[in-house]
């Protein structure tokens, strides 16, 4: 499995505090078959977002925890003006292995009327934001229709593996699992901060997934379409067969 979205790098922000805690999450990650982890750092205004820093942290995170999982670098974009302007400017300072792919991250409090004219300039700069956990977002989940509009328009959605399992609560877990349904999710990440109650673990959300939707579709959330988006490679996203009597922004309630 191929995790794009952990808080790995030691100090940085709200995630591994300390090497220890680093490595520690790294072994982790590789015993429950991760291979390959992306560490995204919060590029917002609580934390100071330095590449060349990062990068330092990752190289000696990688001779620490070994050869697996392998590391690389991206980050979780907070959608600010400041931001936004850097990463037009300078996209491949906050792109995923200094590619396409950008993690966009939400506020909970506000959802900018001019978020769709942002993601257009960001596609024409040559971005494809990847909006991470969504349903977690209890904002987005109200703006679903919205939602929708931005992976028709070529954003990407990566829901985080514990919300499957519950972690985040109920609503979190119906969202995940409607927008799974209706063929809207791209990639399923860790989101992991820490060893205990945020892990860089995916197996049991990947085998919940299996049992519902299909060794296929776990496939593709957990592996092909990560590796691509480590890669910079273009994917497309699944479209699951399921019955529906409803269609699928009628039962994603908050």
């Amino acid at each position: 499995m191929i995790d794009i979205h952990c808080h790995l790098l030691p100090g940085v922000d709200d995630g591994a505090a300390d090497e220890e805690t680093a490595v520690a999450m790294c072994r982790l990650a590789a015993a429950k078959g991760t291979t390959d982890v992306v560490a995204t750092p919060h590029a917002n205004h609580r934390y100071e977002f330095t590449p060349e820093r990062n990068e330092e942290l990752r190289r000696r995170l990688q001779e620490l925890a070994g050869p697996l999982p392998r590391i690389h670098l991206g980050c979780d974009f907070r959608l600010t003006y400041d931001n936004i302007e850097a990463a037009l400017a300078h996209p491949k300072r906050f792109t995923v292995n200094g590619g396409q792919y950008l993690l966009v991250e939400f506020s909970d409090q506000v959802i900018s009327q001019g978020t769709s004219e942002v993601f257009e300039r960001m596609g024409q700069a040559g971005l494809t934001p990847i909006i991470t956990h969504p349903e977690r977002n209890p904002l987005l989940r109200q703006h679903h229709a919205r939602l929708a509009a931005w992976v028709e328009r070529g954003c990407l959605l990566q829901v985080t593996g514990q919300s499957l399992l519950g972690t985040f609560g109920s609503r979190a877990r119906d969202a995940a699992c409607a927008m799974i349904d209706a063929g809207l999710v791209h990639v399923i990440a860790s989101d992991g901060h820490d060893v205990s109650n945020r892990p860089p673990v995916l197996a049991e959300s990947y085998a919940f997934v299996v049992d519902r939707w299909g060794q296929d579709i776990a496939q593709q959330l957990f592996v092909e379409n990560p590796q691509a988006v480590i890669e910079g490679r273009l994917i497309a996203p699944p479209r699951p067969k399921v019955r529906r009597s409803k269609r699928w922004w009628e039962v994603w309630k908050i």
